[in-house]
């Protein structure tokens, strides 16, 4: 099997010019949302609306919203609501992840281009896209996860 790697990024305390060229800087082909909440006003530059049209035009790069990927809104919930601790959260995430099967279900395919995982959190410590790369990566063996 082909080593990969999977982008991890953010947008918040971001500009778009720096969200964008750090993307640019790292080859970025494909970007997946993986947010449950990606239509606010508060996402800016990254609302679901906007995006796509970014990612093509100044990136040439493709986009996908992937609910799969992401928690649902109970646990989300639950953790910004502080009724469970991040430990928690990460408990239930990485169970919901099995129970979905993702890694049967994500086509690692879509990791040959570089393709990065998007979602708000400025930095993976406490962010589902890190559980997501990470969860990806142990169940498919030869992976790099790299977090912009």
């Amino acid at each position: 099997m082909a080593f990969a790697k999977i982008y991890t990024i953010g947008f918040t305390r971001k500009s778009a010019e720096q969200f964008f060229e750090l993307l640019r800087r790292h080859g970025i082909q494909r970007l997946i949302d993986v947010r449950l909440n990606n239509t606010s006003q508060l996402a800016g530059f990254s609302r679901k609306s906007d995006l796509p049209y970014f990612l093509r035009q100044i990136l040439g790069a493709q986009y996908l919203h992937e609910p799969l990927l992401a928690p649902t809104a109970e646990l989300l919930e639950a953790y910004q609501k502080g009724s469970i601790s991040w430990a928690e959260y990460a408990e239930n995430f990485c169970g919901l992840m099995v129970e979905r099967q993702i890694a049967e279900r994500i086509p690692r395919s879509l990791f040959e281009e570089s393709t990065v995982l998007l979602c708000s959190e400025p930095t993976p410590e406490r962010c589902h896209r890190r559980l997501v790369a990470e969860h990806l990566a142990q169940s498919w063996g030869s992976v790099e996860v790299i977090h912009l």
